[in-house]
């Protein structure tokens, strides 16, 4: 059987927000809607689910996030997920250029959570925390000189 990733859902305190952070780092909005009614319920398996969504995809068309903010039921705030615990861990972004994808996070107030590193001459990464507290990580590989 065929199969592969359409997409990774999070669900955000503030869809507009969220939009605004992912679309400055340039995805494109590919759909955006208000769900709700009894074909909602069953996919998602909540009474009364309705919630705004939009989908969002990167500049090769190859990677697609979901957001989703809950009308109802209310959203549940829980702590952000720390890279060593169990469950959904991180959005990771290959980037051209990670001082760039840094400073247009920081104009959303999003910083990174320790710095840059470089990992063996390959790799500058790091992770920060985006839009309602999504671990994010952005990966510059690099270039080697001939």
């Amino acid at each position: 059987m065929p199969i592969k990733i359409d997409n990774v859902g999070i669900a955000v305190r503030d869809i507009d927000a969220t939009i605004a952070f992912f679309t400055d780092l340039g995805l494109t909005v590919v759909g955006r809607d208000t769900i709700s009614g009894d074909w909602a319920d069953t996919a998602v398996g909540l009474d009364g689910n309705h919630a705004k969504i939009a989908v969002l995809q990167t500049p090769d068309g190859q990677g697609r996030l979901e957001f989703f903010e809950y009308l109802h039921p209310e959203a549940i705030e829980t702590e952000p997920t720390v890279p060593n615990e169990i469950g959904m861990h991180r959005v990771a972004f290959s980037v051209d250029d990670i001082d760039e994808a840094l400073r247009i996070a920081a104009r959303h107030g999003c910083h990174p959570l320790r710095g840059v590193a470089t990992y063996e001459d390959i790799y500058k990464l790091t992770y920060l925390r985006g839009p309602s507290g999504i671990l994010i990580m952005f990966a510059q590989e690099l270039k080697k000189k001939n």
